[in-house]
């Protein structure tokens, strides 16, 4: 039983670390629609339940030599394959744009460590007064090889928040 425990510790452990095992973190910078051209290979991931925050729709551009994939269960994400560029942002804004918080779109681009656009996320910003930030995401973007992993979470106060751990105001003991 005890080599069993000290498994499931290591296991995540090295689960916890992991991305910081693999590659480097890759830079996002806003981009205009307008600047978005090819055709794309969409991952929609999240909008799984009625408040799914973790809702977040990534172009992948077809044809260079990276494939993005979320660090996630294929469960939590549908993949739409090539789409022209004018698809690909229709499907996205689509896709983030459904919670009743929504208020508007944010682009930016996705870069590798050479420089190149290699992709496109679509985020969806909310009204602050709903969750106290208009961005809840933490996104991390992760090159092992020739795949980019996502890992996708909540900013830690909406996640609080949204557990229930986080009532607002002060906490006496």
């Amino acid at each position: 039983m005890k080599k069993v425990l000290i498994k499931i510790f290591l296991l995540f452990l090295l689960s916890g670390c992991a991305f910081s095992l693999i590659g480097s973190g890759l830079e996002t910078k806003p981009v205009k629609k307008s600047d978005i051209e090819g055709t794309f290979t969409v991952i929609l991931y999240g909008a799984n339940h009625m408040n799914d925050l973790k809702t977040i729709a990534i172009l992948d551009r077809e044809g260079d030599e990276y494939e993005f994939e979320p660090y996630a269960p294929e469960f939590e994400y549908r993949v739409k394959k090539n789409l022209t560029s004018k698809d690909a942002i229709t499907e996205a804004e689509k896709f983030v744009s459904w919670h009743h918080s929504f208020n508007r779109i944010w682009l930016s681009k996705i870069i590798d460590p050479k420089g190149r656009t290699i992709g496109y996320e679509v985020r969806p910003l909310y009204y602050p007064w709903d969750f106290g930030f208009s961005d809840v995401l933490d996104i991390d973007y992760f090159i092992d090889g020739k795949k980019v992993f996502i890992r996708i979470n909540l900013i830690d106060a909406v996640e609080r928040q949204l557990s229930g751990e986080d009532r607002g105001g002060i906490l006496f003991d």
